[in-house]
């Protein structure tokens, strides 16, 4: 299989070190956080809109310690748009990459690639999301930063409501890209990962619509549960259901998959192997003509 399906299979201790620290505090932040991600291949900006850690899935792979709760109460726009507005401006000058923790990372990961509404929960739940998506585009706007992406990382499970239709209709106005996660093929796996408050058919429904209305980003994260890399009959269930979004009129934009790269909520999760990911990708992609995918480990 052609290596430029594996960007980041090769790195330094330094960036692998990025990698693996995703923390959404920062500074004295309360929603703005800095990170370097594998599957944007820069720095991104992130907008936590769920501090209080409150989630409507319960993956077994979860980097965030739900142990310890975090504050409650409205998430407080002006203060989202405040954050965002110094990260930018630290971002834009180059600044951030002089600071420890960016300083020694690969120079071609030296770029800011998106805002990315991902944190401590599903972002789509916020009853302020729209109005986020709203501010960060005028942010980038204000800053001249007409390359940078605005991106939401959703389970999908939202995309029913009215209000968060409309949050991504304007963000597919103002370069948006929606990046759905998708981990299963089975519903019974998908329990087993997501432990989610939704069946997996409603999941596909609402992903097979985003897909048919704009082209959808799906990340799928692979592990290894009990010692166990996921079994052979799963990855065909999990390439069908790709297919049939496609066969729906879906458009996917992109495929990555993944592996943990940070711990998890349960510690029978671990990453697969370089070896491991190779082979899942080549039982995928003849199912994906046309679709670009890419595998991280």
């Amino acid at each position: 299989m052609d290596d430029k399906l594996f960007p980041m299979a090769v790195t330094t201790d330094a960036t692998r070190r990025a990698f693996s620290s995703h923390s959404r505090v920062w500074a004295e932040n309360r929603y703005v956080y800095p990170v370097v991600s594998r599957r944007s291949g820069g720095l991104s900006i992130g907008i936590n809109l769920n501090p209080d850690k409150i989630c409507n899935f319960d993956c077994i792979y979860c980097s965030v310690d739900r142990q310890v709760s975090g504050p409650s109460g409205r998430v407080e726009t002006a203060v989202v748009r405040r954050e965002l507005r110094q990260m930018l401006a630290l971002a834009a000058s180059g600044g951030i990459f002089r600071l420890p923790e960016f300083a020694a990372i690969r120079p071609e990961l030296m770029r800011l690639n998106d805002i990315a509404f991902s944190g401590d929960g599903e972002p789509t739940t916020c009853p302020v999301f729209g109005r986020c998506c709203q501010l960060a585009a005028e942010e980038l706007q204000r800053c001249g930063l007409s390359g940078v992406k605005l991106v939401l990382i959703t389970n999908a499970t939202m995309f029913g409501r009215r209000p968060v239709r409309k949050a991504l209709e304007y963000l597919d106005q103002h370069g948006g890209e929606i990046w759905a996660k998708l981990d299963a093929g089975t519903a019974a796996y998908y329990q087993l990962v997501n432990r989610p408050g939704v069946g997996l058919d409603r999941i596909l429904a609402n992903i097979t619509w985003c897909a048919q209305v704009r082209p959808t980003v799906i990340q799928t994260l692979l592990m290894r549960i009990h010692g166990q890399p996921p079994p052979p009959e799963e990855i065909q269930a999990y390439a069908g259901r790709l297919g049939d979004i496609i066969a729906a009129g879906g458009r996917i934009k992109l495929v990555q998959l993944y592996t943990v790269a940070r711990g998890t909520a349960e510690d029978y999760v671990a990453p697969l192997t370089p070896e491991e990911m190779r082979a899942i990708s080549e039982m995928v992609k003849p199912w994906l003509p046309g679709v670009p995918l890419e595998c991280f480990w």
